[in-house]
């Protein structure tokens, strides 16, 4: 089985995805019954266990890491050669600068930027721009080159922001929570840092990523959702319930009796 593609940098690509693909079914077969696995994604390392369908959208988020040829933590057995150097090499933590990673992520949320900047034929077409994108990207990039806080070379704000939140999610943290936690970190940095002061600043940063959901009314006993042909409906159409809650006064309110958050994929693989 050719590995190639793990040196891929085109994580789009299909023989990259082909060999996710090949990775999961390696995966399946030598661990089988199992619901979670080392992810050998660059930021998990193969120290953090994950759901083997998050392991997949992993490696095509992070990458995998480029030493992991030999896929002796999944199962694949090693002769006595190789064995040893795959252990010096799992001992050694690949260095990815987070910045890079947010860079990379800002290039796949604009493909147009590089298609039109980098463009060497007299005969290449820029792709138009849309005026809104262009100044989404324009605020993306000013964050991302700049500082936290002046002289800091580690963390720009946007490095800083996608880190945070993805501890957050990661560890199911609350709003409430991640606002406290926010303003500690924002008193202890220096002054005249640029951190944001709470998640709701911190999520628009963000939103030109496409990395935000959307917020889709549902019945309360999860009959139907409220979209689509759906979305002006004030009651269930299967069990009648309210879409809205009640007051104690039995007066109908705006708030939701249950939201879902959807993620639209088709974003997210363009």
């Amino acid at each position: 089985m050719s590995r190639r593609w793990i040196h891929k940098p085109n994580r789009c690509s299909d023989e990259y995805l082909d060999g996710i693909e090949d990775f999961i079914e390696f995966a399946r077969r030598h661990n089988p019954g199992a619901t979670r696995i080392r992810c050998p994604c660059r930021r998990c390392n193969n120290t953090l266990w994950e759901t083997i369908e998050n392991v997949g959208f992993h490696l095509v988020r992070n990458g995998m890491i480029e030493t992991y040829s030999n896929w002796n933590l999944h199962g694949e057995q090693l002769d006595h050669a190789s064995s040893s150097n795959a252990a010096r090499m799992d001992s050694v933590e690949p260095i990815v600068d987070p910045n890079d990673q947010v860079m990379d992520i800002i290039q796949d949320a604009f493909p147009f930027a590089s298609t039109n900047i980098n463009h060497e034929r007299e005969d290449d077409v820029p792709t138009p721009i849309d005026n809104a994108k262009f100044e989404q990207y324009e605020k993306l990039l000013k964050n991302a080159n700049q500082e936290l806080y002046p002289g800091c070379e580690s963390f720009s704000v946007l490095t800083a922001i996608v880190e945070l939140m993805h501890g957050k999610i990661k560890y199911r943290m609350s709003n409430l929570c991640f606002d406290y936690f926010l303003g500690v970190f924002k008193r202890m940095l220096p002054t005249d840092n640029c951190l944001p002061k709470d998640h709701k600043q911190a999520q628009k940063v963000l939103n030109g990523l496409g990395l935000g959901y959307e917020k889709i009314h549902a019945c309360k006993n999860n009959c139907m959702l409220f979209y689509k042909e759906h979305e002006t409906l004030d009651t269930c159409l299967i069990c009648n319930e309210s879409r809205f809650k009640m007051t104690s006064q039995n007066r109908t309110t705006k708030i939701p009796q249950k939201v879902m958050r959807y993620l639209p994929l088709k974003p997210r693989l363009q």
